[in-house]
């Protein structure tokens, strides 16, 4: 298998590139969170554009880039066909997504209010895939996008990278799905800041990534079970395998009840409701020792289900670091 490397110039390039909306999101430091966590944490918050995930960078780069002026079929767990859906109809590219029969009704409902046409095919997110290929593989018009195999989808990516290199962290903390996002933020921090740690993070219910970036190859699983859907891979993208294997320093995993600590704490410093993908680095952050003073997370996206805020139901064994944070009104 031959796999086209990812370029750090490329990714400088995005900058200059990429749709406005989606860059220069928020990136701070919470003295509550940082506390809680035992070492100063900056949150990137991708949560605050119109997509509601960081996904618009890579597939704004894509659309833009590549000349894919046809029909554009893709699979989705919600915010990459969210992408497509939004940057699709600004281009006049018709879109067709398909998801699985249990993903995020609200999701779902986001893709087709921006325009895309939504197939609810197989039992998870990789099923679905397979049914998206086999679509469009059937209709010349349609070309199929894979996030995970395009290099440019993780270098608008990997735009994340070069926000947060001025602040000099010892380490950046990324969610894993499908590797595009963690395979650009490391091509271009290897590349211009090789002492800073890349480490990603997968759910312990939906590990096909972590495990294929150890052995190198990829491995698919049995089936998922994780509260994050954005990360609930079950069967790797063999060129984000590759990617991660250069630039990737570790791959952790974290349990149901981490995610759901972190998201409680997401709340309750930060005052942000994340989906449950998006708080993985926090989670990463409560369960292992990092070895590092100071790290930044991506906190990936905010498009949560409809049951989530009973998830988050008040806790009545909540600590003294999930109260108000410092400053708050009460």
């Amino acid at each position: 298998m031959t796999v086209t490397r990812l370029s750090p110039d490329g990714i400088d390039e995005a900058t200059r590139l990429i749709d406005p909306a989606f860059l220069h999101t928020p990136q701070f430091s919470d003295p509550s969170l940082s506390r809680a966590l035992g070492r100063d944490t900056v949150v990137k918050v991708e949560s605050l554009n119109p997509l509601r995930s960081f996904k618009g960078r890579g597939v704004d780069l894509f659309l833009r880039q590549a000349a894919v002026a046809r029909h554009v079929v893709c699979a989705s767990a919600g915010n990459f066909g969210q992408a497509m859906a939004y940057v699709g109809r600004a281009r006049g590219i018709p879109v067709t997504v398909f998801a699985a029969h249990d993903a995020n009704p609200n999701k779902v409902a986001r893709m087709r209010e921006l325009g895309a046409e939504v197939v609810l095919s197989g039992a998870d997110f990789d099923a679905a895939k397979d049914a998206a290929r086999a679509y469009a593989g059937t209709r010349p018009e349609c070309v199929f996008v894979e996030d995970g195999d395009e290099p440019l989808i993780a270098e608008g990516a990997g735009t994340i990278a070069v926000e947060l290199a001025p602040l000099e962290l010892d380490a950046i903390v990324v969610p894993v799905g499908n590797g595009a996002l963690i395979s650009g933020i490391g091509c271009w921090t290897k590349a211009r800041s090789p002492r800073t740690r890349i480490i990603g993070v997968c759910a312990a219910g939906a590990p096909a990534m972590a495990t294929s970036w150890r052995t190198g190859v990829p491995e698919a699983t049995g089936p998922v079970g994780t509260m994050a859907d954005g990360i609930a891979v079950r069967v790797p993208v063999p060129a984000a395998v590759a990617w991660m294997r250069e630039v990737v320093d570790e791959v952790l995993l974290v349990e149901e009840e981490d995610i759901r600590r972190a998201l409680r704490l997401v709340r309750d410093t930060l005052g942000l409701i994340l989906e449950p993908s998006g708080a993985v680095g926090i989670a990463a952050a409560l369960r292992h020792d990092l070895g590092v003073a100071s790290l930044a997370t991506i906190l990936t996206g905010g498009n949560f289900s409809p049951g989530l805020l009973r998830e988050l139901a008040p806790d009545p064994a909540r600590t003294d670091h999930t109260a108000s944070p410092e400053g708050a009104a009460h």
